[in-house]
């Protein structure tokens, strides 16, 4: 058999069919399900762009409405939950705390009941409803508080924001944080959506395969990547300082987070949208000196690389946004995860329907015929 061209990292390879979703790297166009993200951030709402995402058609005002009292009756975790959740240590990540809570859902509700609509369903609903809740009450437990129980009567995001600061959320703070969800909710074939959809193909239950993927978000070269720039941007410290810090950062090459991607090649559609929503909430809440540091970093990275097409990815001004919301940095990524849930549960329905279980080969460079050799002449 002729091995094909090894990629690291499999650039560029296909790894499955999906019409999830649609990502042009060139012209800067994402699409679910062939809607422009543009239209679904200004008309949509997350739940609703849930729906359409794993379903793959948007909800009559019936199915929408059912669906969202759905999500509203399961917000609620179990006791048992809780409390394992109260013996994790305060220092560890939230990702880690999200991965491991997410895991221990299948505890009580798996039954790999796969075949069945209304198990799907069941999951779908379930872990839409209580990934928030996880997060918002980790949170309040490492600080030696009781989390905060759901409230019936606002929205989803309204909801989160009010379980993780114990007040009701500014209207168009909880709106801008839907858009947030809506644009990170998913991408294509990326590390945690593969991860998710080799997960899913050996068909254990969906909690194992959000677990699997929450992992792989965690790392910094995917999710964890809106944490670093914040701390970049701080770094910089004043606007005076970006293109020394950037001549800086070229010299030795290094990474400048929150620029380039592995398929966009123009500005991030998604950053130029979380670009507008920051401009929205300094306008109504006071500005942001981190802004303005970013605005000129993304000037100077562009005259200096935008002919690479290095430009602002999703995550350049997502943690600003995230930061005037008052969210801790180290909960940007669990956000993140809150979001994604959506594409991760849309690429597992279509892995299942029509299943292989993923046996990719290898280019191997060990040795052949080597000899054991006696512990004693080692």
């Amino acid at each position: 058999m002729t091995l094909c061209e090894y990629k690291p990292g499999l650039e560029g390879i296909p790894a499955a069919q999906s019409s999830v979703s649609y990502v042009d790297g060139q012209l800067g166009i994402l699409e679910y399900r062939g809607i422009r993200i543009e239209e679904l951030a200004e008309k949509s709402t997350f739940l609703e762009t849930s729906y359409l995402l794993i379903w793959g058609v948007l909800p009559t005002k019936e199915e929408l409405e059912a669906f969202e009292h759905e999500i509203r009756y399961h917000r609620r975790i179990k006791y048992r939950i809780r409390d394992m959740m109260k013996c994790f240590p305060e220092s560890g990540h939230p990702m880690d705390a999200l991965q491991a809570s997410a895991a221990a859902l299948g505890l009580f509700y798996s039954r790999r009941d796969l075949h069945n609509p209304a198990y799907i369903r069941g999951a779908v609903v379930r872990l839409l409803a209580k990934i928030p809740t996880m997060v918002a009450a980790f949170q309040l437990m490492r600080k030696g508080n009781d989390p905060v129980q759901p409230r019936d009567d606002l929205g989803y995001s309204a909801n989160f924001l009010y379980m993780l600061n114990e007040q009701e959320p500014d209207p168009l703070t909880a709106r801008i944080f839907d858009i947030c969800l809506t644009l990170h909710a998913e991408h294509t074939m990326n590390a945690s959506t593969f991860s998710s959809r080799v997960t899913a193909s050996t068909l254990t239950d969906p909690y194992a395969v959000m677990a699997s993927a929450v992992g792989t978000l965690g790392g910094p070269l995917h999710g964890g990547a809106n944490e670093e720039v914040i701390s970049m941007l701080e770094e910089i410290g004043s606007v005076e300082n970006v293109r020394p810090f950037l001549d800086s950062r070229l010299e030795r090459k290094a990474k400048i987070m929150g620029f380039g991607h592995r398929v966009y090649k123009v500005k991030d559609p998604r950053a130029t949208i979380l670009q507008y929503l920051a401009e929205q909430l300094f306008e109504k809440f006071g500005h942001d000196k981190y802004y303005d540091i970013a605005v000129e970093l993304e000037k100077a990275v562009e005259e200096k690389l935008g002919q690479k097409g290095i430009y602002p990815n999703v995550d350049f001004y997502s943690g600003l946004v995230y930061r005037k919301m008052g969210i801790p940095i180290d909960l940007f990524t669990p956000i993140f995860a809150i979001a994604r849930v959506a594409g991760w549960l849309a690429h597992w329905k279509e892995q299942i329907e029509e299943n292989r279980i993923y046996r990719p080969t290898q280019v191997y460079t060990g040795l052949h015929e080597a000899s054991y050799i006696p512990i004693e002449q080692r």
